[in-house]
């Protein structure tokens, strides 16, 4: 077995994943040294991908529907966040922007990542 080391290139990605691949199949018992390597394999790997595969957080719309789903909500209940039943379809239509206001309370009261709520309005609405 080779040493672990940084993951700096494709090649060595690839190389780790198909190493981490084989202890999927086959999970080491916790407490053994297999078990080490994969653990600090999966590390090295999350690494690299956190610097090399940036994901963009998700639509805010999508986020704010998904959420729904989760917690079964219907438009009604994002009246509190966003007013008046019109303006929250208008919302999820993308007829209409998020506020300040109305990403602040869905953050607050939804638990919905500001991060997801925030994004450029031309990036959103552009026709």
């Amino acid at each position: 077995m080779k040493s672990l080391r940084p993951i700096r290139t494709e090649d060595e990605y690839e190389a780790a994943l198909a190493e981490a691949s084989d202890f999927v199949d086959q999970e080491p018992l916790p407490g053994t040294k297999k078990a080490d390597r994969f653990e600090m394999l999966l590390m090295l790997i999350e690494a690299y991908e956190a610097k090399h595969y940036l994901i963009a957080p998700p639509d805010p719309i999508e986020a704010i529907k998904f959420r729904m789903e989760q917690s079964g909500l219907t438009p009604k209940d994002l009246q509190p966040m966003i007013g008046g039943l019109n303006r929250v379809y208008e919302i999820l239509n993308r007829k209409r922007p998020l506020t300040l206001k109305m990403i602040w309370k869905l953050h607050s009261m939804l638990g919905i990542p500001a991060q997801s709520l925030i994004k450029q309005a031309d990036q959103l609405y552009a026709a």
